[in-house]
């Protein structure tokens, strides 16, 4: 079955449907919660209440969409929440990228290449980067969701994940050039 059928079954009343949910996103979930807190204790514990929150409002679903954007909204939002409760200093920035409107993009399938340079660069060059930077450059490269779905999770335009991710990807350049030339 399909994550949609599996809901689906689930808002019908077979709350058994929700086990092999969890199992799916469980570990995605954990990894992508490690990219926004560093004690496991607290991902784990998010984790758990991202699936609780997630059966509770599981008739709010729609089942003719993805449920993969649906849970990881929910999990973005509960991992912000965390990081702002750890945080001394709330997470607070304007972004004006969501103000302005941009024309759609269409999602161009990368060069493998650039992709994996990515990836190697993310490992070392996250933490240097703006939060709105980091959080496309996980949900596209780490989590390899669409445009579209990050357009959903994070609740902003199409046209500014592009930018985002645009963005983002000169900034981790230049925060990987800073941290070779420390090194080197």
């Amino acid at each position: 079955m399909t994550d949609e059928e599996l809901a689906k079954a689930v808002q019908a009343g077979n709350p058994d449907m929700f086990g092999p949910l969890v199992e799916q996103y469980e570990a995605k979930l954990l990894r992508y919660g490690r990219k926004f807190l560093s004690a496991r204790e607290d991902i784990e514990d998010i984790v758990q209440d991202v699936f609780v929150s997630a059966y509770q409002n599981i008739q709010s679903f729609d089942a003719s969409q993805k449920f993969s954007p649906w849970i990881y909204r929910i999990a973005h939002n509960a991992f912000v929440n965390g990081l702002r409760r750890k945080s001394r200093n709330p997470l607070v920035y304007v972004d004006f990228d969501t103000f302005l409107a941009h024309p759609a993009y269409d999602d161009p399938a990368p060069r493998e290449r650039e992709q994996e340079e990515i990836k190697a660069m993310l490992g070392k060059s996250l933490d240097g980067l703006d939060y709105k930077y980091r959080e496309v450059l996980i949900l596209y490269y780490l989590e390899e969701l669409s445009y579209k779905d990050i357009a959903d999770i994070l609740q902003v335009p199409q046209g500014t994940v592009g930018i985002r991710l645009r963005r983002a990807k000169e900034a981790l350049r230049k925060e990987y050039e800073k941290l070779e030339k420390s090194y080197g």
